[in-house]
């Protein structure tokens, strides 16, 4: 795989955007973990205060040869509202921010680019508040939170917001031909 290349995202709970990616033909990993703030080795509890400035994130690894940029935001687009500032539902707080880490120049533009193709399928109503930040350090949230979704889908949370999400975003992105066979 010589064509392995990296992004990442937040677009509220990390629960659900980082499960709804391991699923995806092309992606290699999908890991979450915090970025945007300014507090080195940021604990989850630290990120929940929203005083420290982190976003609940997830960094994507994939295969360009198999799985797009292009369609990597897609997916972005499709598993959060990006009109939303600071919030995802009842998840409020600057944590739960919609961003963008781009790491050069050319990524800004393909992401400005994205927020425009998003904009003109007319699925969120309102004006785009997606932060574009240069990304500085991706900080890996604590073990339990990897996969916390499969191993928690009873939790409260997962069954009332995570499950349902996940549902349709298998039907979606199922029916385009996008998800791994296991999934």
């Amino acid at each position: 795989m010589d064509n392995v290349k990296q992004i990442t995202f937040g677009g509220g709970c990390f629960w659900c955007v980082e499960n709804c990616f391991n699923m995806l033909n092309g992606v290699i990993s999908a890991v979450s973990g915090y970025s945007g703030g300014d507090k080195d080795h940021p604990t989850y509890e630290e990120v929940c205060t929203g005083e420290i400035g982190h976003a609940e994130v997830v960094q994507i690894t994939y295969n360009a040869d198999v799985i797009s940029y292009e369609q990597l935001m897609d997916v972005f687009f499709f598993l959060h509202d990006p009109t939303q500032l600071n919030r995802q539902g009842n998840d409020i707080g600057t944590q739960y921010r919609s961003v963008i880490f781009y790491k050069d120049e050319e990524e800004k533009a393909k992401a400005e680019e994205a927020i425009e193709i998003s904009k003109k399928t007319e699925r969120w109503e309102g004006t785009y508040v997606t932060e574009l930040s240069q990304l500085e350090k991706f900080w890996s949230a604590e073990q339990y939170h990897q996969g916390y979704y499969n191993e928690n889908p009873l939790q409260p949370y997962c069954s009332a917001v995570v499950g349902p999400k996940i549902q349709k975003f298998k039907k979606y992105f199922g029916e385009r031909g996008m998800l791994r066979s296991e999934a």
